[in-house]
Order: structure tokens, then C-alpha cells, then sequence
């Protein structure tokens, strides 16, 4: 019997999740020195890892030979303490993608409906289908989420609205009432998962613990990948109610959070000067950006975390022309946005090369 007659349908449905062109496949494919190629595609972050991660990190390869902390007690301690939540109250995943994977093996199964923007983080819709769910998805007019039509395409099929804010590949940013007034609108048979995965670049931060202590099924994920710069360590958490947290831990992996990882996001969280330093270096990058397409006429949309959007004329082999050049950018085919690139926001150096050769594609 063939293999595509026995393995299960979500997978033969699944799509293959691309990621950001790493800078070895560019400078293979087009003999460019690695060295001089500008990665701008995966919202990484430009300035590196927090210090403090790292120095901790390199005192601690003398104990690889050991299992993790499959708790991540001490991470569970300090984190309780910054959002004055219980220990219990916090799950852990390798990186907060994870954890939008166990959300679904927790509620969702074949024929619940997940919903979300149409224009929003990808993986909600893998997830949902891995389950055998069915996906809800929902225009995004002018790259923003429409609430009113968010909440209509709830119905009693629903499992789980998803939600990113700021919203990746877009950066549009929701305010904490509009938030706030979207989750109490919901049906107590729907979870509300709402991602904060670029969360520490903006100024004014939401705040749902009020609605996860008054009893609400809401569910918030942070990641260390982004501002924090441990992307390469794979660690994220869920901050939600005990009860909720403890289904997503029973579908947790043993160990699935590594040590190094556990050690350095506990390092970072102290480091308040390194984050400051990335929100002030990336503000300052939104507005080269904003000046520079201003002048040149090109569309744009430029809103929140640490990236924007830009329409240009023939954008996938824009796309493959800037890594000619050395540049790497994301294209945004997969979300139904053929003529946008997105530009993770970079050092000032870095930013204007960036739009040194861009330039050249402006009409």
C-alpha cells in the first residue's frame, strides 16, 4: 500500500511552514561572502542576545550532561513575581510556537473552528488544521484586524480566536480597550489566545491579567525570541489561569524546554537596560524607515514591534533581487499579500542599505 494512503489527512493538508531565508542558502545560491549579507526577514533581533543571557549561558556548559529543569521552576518563580500571578499559573514551550500547538491539542479536534485574522501569524492556521479543526479566517481591511468582523465569525463550532498585537506580518496594534472589550464580547465555550510575541517594542503595553482573574478562558504568550534576542535558544511561556495552564501542561513534552534556554531567559529578564536599548534603537529605525518611503513614494504601513510593510511594484522578484544584492526581506505571498515586503528594522547602518537598494525599485 502506498504511504499517502495511510498516513492521516491533516498531514497530507498540512502546508510546510517557510522561514525567514536563512544567510548561508543566500550566499550559496548567489556566491555572495555570508559576511556581508543583511538578514532583514525574521524579526530577529539586531543588536544580539541580551548581555546578561549570554554571560550566564557561557558559565553553564559544564552540566549539559543533565536533563533540564522539566518545571522550569526557577523561571516559574521569577515570572510569577513580574506579573504577580501564582507559579501555577505558567506553562513553557519551545518558544512560544509551541505553545500554540499545545493550545490546540488542548481544544481543538475534527470540526471545531478556530478563528483569526486572515493576515495574522500563520501557524494558528497549522495548528488548526494538524488537530483536524477548521479555520476561520477573517479579512484584515487595510492590514488591521476588523473586531466587529472577528466576533461575528464566532459561532458554537468555535474553540479558539487567536490574536496577535502587535499583529505579525502586518504590525497593526490594537489599544488595551479595544482588546479588553473584544475578549469580554466572546462566549464562555471560546478560548481567547492572544499572542504577545512583539509585545516589549511597544509603549503602552495590554493588560489581560483583570479578565484572566476574573475567570475568563484567556491565555497570554511572551517569547524571549524577539526583543530578548534568544531566538536560536527556542523559549517561550503562557501566562493564564492555574486550570488552563495545567491542561497545557499535560500535553507539554517532558524536558522540552533545554537548560542553556531556561538560563538564559532568567538572566534576561533582568536586563531592563539591554531592553531599552532595543526600543529606543527601534523606534528610531520605524521613523528612517517612514522618512525614507515617504520620499521615495512608496506605500507602506508602519504601526508596531520591530518591522513594517512596505507595497512595491513586482514584490517577489523584488524579493529575489535584494538577496542578489545581499539583503534579505520577507515576502508575504503565503497571506494573500503578493505586493508587500516585510522589513525586520535593523541598526541605522543596516537600515539605510536596506533602502540604498530598495531605492532602486522605486519608480
Amino acid at each position: 500500500m502506498k504511504l499517502e494512503n495511510i498516513v492521516k489527512k491533516q498531514i497530507k493538508n498540512l502546508p510546510v511552514y517557510e522561514t525567514g531565508k536563512p544567510i548561508e542558502y543566500v550566499a550559496r545560491e548567489f556566491g555572495l561572502d555570508p559576511d556581508g549579507i543583511l538578514k532583514m526577514a525574521s524579526n530577529e533581533n539586531p543588536l544580539g542576545a541580551s548581555p546578561k543571557a549570554l554571560e550566564a549561558i557561557s558559565k553553564s556548559f559544564g552540566d549539559l550532561n543533565r536533563y533540564p529543569d522539566g518545571g522550569c521552576y526557577e523561571l516559574r518563580q521569577k515570572l510569577s513575581k513580574k506579573w504577580n500571578l501564582t507559579p501555577a499559573q505558567f506553562a513553557f514551550g519551545n518558544g512560544s510556537n509551541e505553545l500554540l500547538e499545545f493550545i490546540a491539542q488542548c481544544f481543538v479536534g475534527e470540526g471545531d473552528e478556530t478563528v483569526f485574522g486572515a493576515q495574522s501569524f500563520i501557524v494558528y492556521k497549522l495548528a488548526t488544521i494538524f488537530m483536524g479543526g477548521k479555520c476561520v479566517s477573517v479579512p484584515m481591511p487595510n492590514l488591521k484586524y476588523d473586531l466587529d468582523a472577528l466576533r461575528d465569525a464566532v459561532t458554537d463550532k468555535t474553540k479558539v480566536v487567536f490574536m496577535t498585537n502587535p499583529n505579525n506580518p502586518t504590525g497593526a496594534v490594537l489599544k488595551q480597550d479595544e482588546v479588553v472589550n473584544f475578549v469580554k464580547s466572546l462566549p464562555e465555550h471560546v478560548v481567547f489566545c492572544y499572542d504577545e510575541a512583539y509585545a516589549e517594542y511597544q509603549d503602552e503595553e495590554v493588560d489581560l491579567r483583570p479578565l484572566i482573574a476574573e475567570g475568563r478562558h484567556v491565555v497570554c504568550l511572551r517569547t524571549f525570541s524577539k526583543i530578548y534576542g534568544l531566538a536560536g535558544l527556542r523559549i517561550g511561556y503562557a501566562y493564564t489561569s492555574e486550570e488552563l495552564a495545567g491542561y497545557i501542561n499535560r500535553a507539554r513534552e517532558p524536558f522540552n524546554v533545554n537548560s542553556l534556554a531556561q538560563i538564559g531567559a532568567l538572566a534576561a529578564l533582568d536586563d531592563t537596560e539591554f531592553l531599552e536599548k532595543c526600543r529606543k534603537m527601534n523606534n528610531a529605525g520605524r521613523k528612517q524607515f517612514e522618512e525614507a518611503f515617504e520620499k521615495l513614494g512608496f506605500e507602506y504601513f508602519s504601526d508596531g514591534a520591530n518591522f513594517v510593510m512596505v507595497k512595491v511594484e513586482n514584490a517577489p522578484d523584488v524579493y529575489v533581487q535584494m538577496q542578489k544584492r545581499g539583503v534579505i526581506v520577507r515576502p508575504n505571498v503565503g497571506y494573500g499579500l503578493p505586493d508587500w515586503l516585510r522589513i525586520t528594522i535593523d541598526t541605522p547602518e543596516g537600515n539605510a542599505r536596506c533602502i540604498e537598494e530598495l531605492a532602486k525599485f522605486a519608480k
